[in-house]
Protein backbone atom coordinates (compact mmCIF):
# COMPACT_ATOMS: atom_id res chain seq x y z
CA UNK A 1 0.00 0.00 0.00
CA UNK A 2 3.01 2.24 0.71
CA UNK A 3 4.23 2.46 -2.76
CA UNK A 4 0.89 3.08 -4.48
CA UNK A 5 0.83 6.05 -2.22
CA UNK A 6 4.31 7.46 -2.84
CA UNK A 7 5.58 6.38 0.93
CA UNK A 8 8.63 4.28 1.63
CA UNK A 9 8.38 0.73 2.77
CA UNK A 10 9.88 1.56 5.86
CA UNK A 11 7.78 4.66 6.74
CA UNK A 12 4.85 2.69 5.99
CA UNK A 13 6.32 -0.28 8.19
CA UNK A 14 6.89 1.86 11.47
CA UNK A 15 3.79 3.63 11.25
CA UNK A 16 2.01 0.37 11.03
CA UNK A 17 3.52 -0.64 13.76
CA UNK A 18 3.02 1.84 16.13
CA UNK A 19 -0.37 1.93 15.02
CA UNK A 20 -0.80 -1.64 15.91
CA UNK A 21 0.98 -1.73 19.01
CA UNK A 22 -0.57 -1.80 22.22
CA UNK A 23 1.85 -0.10 24.07
CA UNK A 24 4.39 2.96 22.82
CA UNK A 25 7.46 2.04 21.67
CA UNK A 26 11.04 4.00 21.34
CA UNK A 27 13.63 3.47 18.67
CA UNK A 28 15.42 0.29 20.00
CA UNK A 29 12.39 -1.48 20.03
CA UNK A 30 11.21 -0.13 16.46
CA UNK A 31 14.52 -1.09 14.89
CA UNK A 32 14.72 -4.77 16.68
CA UNK A 33 11.44 -5.60 15.31
CA UNK A 34 11.67 -4.38 11.98
CA UNK A 35 14.98 -5.41 11.14
CA UNK A 36 15.72 -1.91 10.38
CA UNK A 37 18.99 0.71 11.13
CA UNK A 38 19.08 3.58 13.77
CA UNK A 39 19.56 6.28 10.30
CA UNK A 40 16.52 4.64 9.13
CA UNK A 41 14.55 4.15 11.80
CA UNK A 42 15.37 8.26 13.28
CA UNK A 43 14.60 9.58 9.59
CA UNK A 44 11.39 7.30 9.52
CA UNK A 45 10.35 8.78 12.87
CA UNK A 46 10.96 12.12 12.05
CA UNK A 47 9.00 12.18 8.72
CA UNK A 48 5.93 10.58 10.52
CA UNK A 49 6.38 13.73 13.00
CA UNK A 50 6.65 16.12 9.91
CA UNK A 51 3.53 14.45 8.84
CA UNK A 52 1.49 14.39 11.90
CA UNK A 53 0.62 11.40 11.71
CA UNK A 54 2.78 9.98 15.23
CA UNK A 55 3.88 11.65 18.03
CA UNK A 56 6.43 11.81 20.86
CA UNK A 57 5.64 10.37 24.38
CA UNK A 58 7.48 10.48 27.57
CA UNK A 59 7.50 8.02 30.03
CA UNK A 60 8.64 9.27 33.69
CA UNK A 61 12.06 8.12 34.63
CA UNK A 62 13.31 7.36 31.06
CA UNK A 63 15.34 9.31 29.05
CA UNK A 64 14.55 7.76 26.17
CA UNK A 65 11.88 8.96 23.30
CA UNK A 66 8.35 6.54 22.76
CA UNK A 67 6.32 6.97 20.10
CA UNK A 68 2.64 6.38 18.95
CA UNK A 69 0.35 6.63 16.26
CA UNK A 70 -2.72 8.42 15.98
CA UNK A 71 -5.16 5.84 16.36
CA UNK A 72 -8.11 7.81 15.40
CA UNK A 73 -9.02 6.94 11.69
CA UNK A 74 -10.71 9.89 10.48
CA UNK A 75 -8.22 11.99 12.15
CA UNK A 76 -5.45 10.09 10.34
CA UNK A 77 -7.10 10.69 7.20
CA UNK A 78 -7.06 14.46 7.54
CA UNK A 79 -3.98 14.80 8.53
CA UNK A 80 -2.71 12.94 5.72
CA UNK A 81 -4.42 14.63 3.54
CA UNK A 82 -3.89 17.97 5.01
CA UNK A 83 -0.13 17.16 4.38
CA UNK A 84 -0.77 16.22 0.90
CA UNK A 85 -2.38 19.05 -0.02
CA UNK A 86 0.32 21.03 1.74
CA UNK A 87 3.00 18.92 -0.30
CA UNK A 88 1.00 18.24 -3.54
CA UNK A 89 -2.16 19.96 -4.00
CA UNK A 90 -0.91 23.73 -3.47
CA UNK A 91 2.63 23.44 -5.26
CA UNK A 92 0.76 22.20 -8.19
CA UNK A 93 -1.93 25.24 -8.43
CA UNK A 94 1.06 27.73 -7.87
CA UNK A 95 3.11 26.43 -10.77
CA UNK A 96 -0.52 26.22 -13.10
CA UNK A 97 -0.95 29.81 -12.47
CA UNK A 98 3.10 30.80 -13.44
CA UNK A 99 2.21 28.52 -16.65
CA UNK A 100 -1.11 30.51 -17.28
CA UNK A 101 0.64 33.91 -16.53
CA UNK A 102 3.71 33.01 -18.75
CA UNK A 103 1.13 32.21 -21.89
CA UNK A 104 -0.70 35.15 -21.72
CA UNK A 105 2.62 37.27 -21.30
CA UNK A 106 3.66 35.83 -25.18
CA UNK A 107 0.78 37.39 -26.34
CA UNK A 108 0.98 40.94 -25.35
CA UNK A 109 -1.39 44.00 -27.09
CA UNK A 110 -1.51 41.23 -30.30
CA UNK A 111 -5.09 41.62 -31.89
CA UNK A 112 -6.78 38.04 -31.27
CA UNK A 113 -8.09 37.80 -34.81
CA UNK A 114 -9.65 34.96 -35.99
CA UNK A 115 -7.86 34.01 -38.98
CA UNK A 116 -4.82 34.69 -36.52
CA UNK A 117 -3.43 30.70 -35.87
CA UNK A 118 -0.94 32.08 -32.96
CA UNK A 119 -3.64 33.73 -31.26
CA UNK A 120 -5.93 30.50 -32.14
CA UNK A 121 -3.01 28.29 -30.48
CA UNK A 122 -2.64 30.44 -27.46
CA UNK A 123 -6.10 30.44 -26.88
CA UNK A 124 -6.89 27.16 -26.91
CA UNK A 125 -3.35 27.03 -25.03
CA UNK A 126 -4.89 29.11 -22.05
CA UNK A 127 -8.22 27.50 -22.34
CA UNK A 128 -6.60 23.98 -21.42
CA UNK A 129 -4.90 25.80 -18.76
CA UNK A 130 -7.94 27.54 -17.44
CA UNK A 131 -9.93 23.92 -17.74
CA UNK A 132 -6.81 22.47 -15.29
CA UNK A 133 -6.81 25.50 -12.74
CA UNK A 134 -10.42 25.32 -12.27
CA UNK A 135 -10.39 21.61 -11.59
CA UNK A 136 -7.32 22.17 -9.14
CA UNK A 137 -9.10 25.06 -7.00
CA UNK A 138 -12.47 22.79 -6.92
CA UNK A 139 -10.43 19.64 -5.63
CA UNK A 140 -8.08 22.54 -3.01
CA UNK A 141 -11.49 23.90 -1.90
CA UNK A 142 -13.45 20.18 -1.27
CA UNK A 143 -9.77 19.30 0.81
CA UNK A 144 -10.58 22.31 2.52
CA UNK A 145 -13.99 21.28 3.65
CA UNK A 146 -13.01 17.80 4.53
CA UNK A 147 -9.82 18.59 6.39
CA UNK A 148 -12.18 21.13 9.03
CA UNK A 149 -11.32 20.19 12.42
CA UNK A 150 -14.63 17.84 13.92
CA UNK A 151 -13.89 15.66 11.12
CA UNK A 152 -18.14 15.57 10.42
CA UNK A 153 -17.20 17.22 6.30
CA UNK A 154 -14.90 14.10 5.34
CA UNK A 155 -17.42 11.58 7.15
CA UNK A 156 -20.77 12.94 5.67
CA UNK A 157 -19.03 13.12 2.37
CA UNK A 158 -17.65 9.42 2.92
CA UNK A 159 -21.12 8.27 3.96
CA UNK A 160 -23.23 10.53 0.71
CA UNK A 161 -20.66 9.22 -1.45
CA UNK A 162 -21.28 5.37 -0.16
CA UNK A 163 -24.74 5.49 -0.59
CA UNK A 164 -24.46 7.14 -4.43
CA UNK A 165 -22.63 3.79 -5.66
Amino acid sequence: MASSWGISRSMAEVHALLYLSDETLNTDDMMSRLDISRGSASMTLRSLLDWGVISRVHRRGDRKEYFSAEQDVWKLFRTILRERKKREIEPLLDELLICRDLSAMLNPGRKKRKLDPEAARLKALNDRLDNMIEFVEMINSVSNHLMNSSGKGLELAVKLISKAS
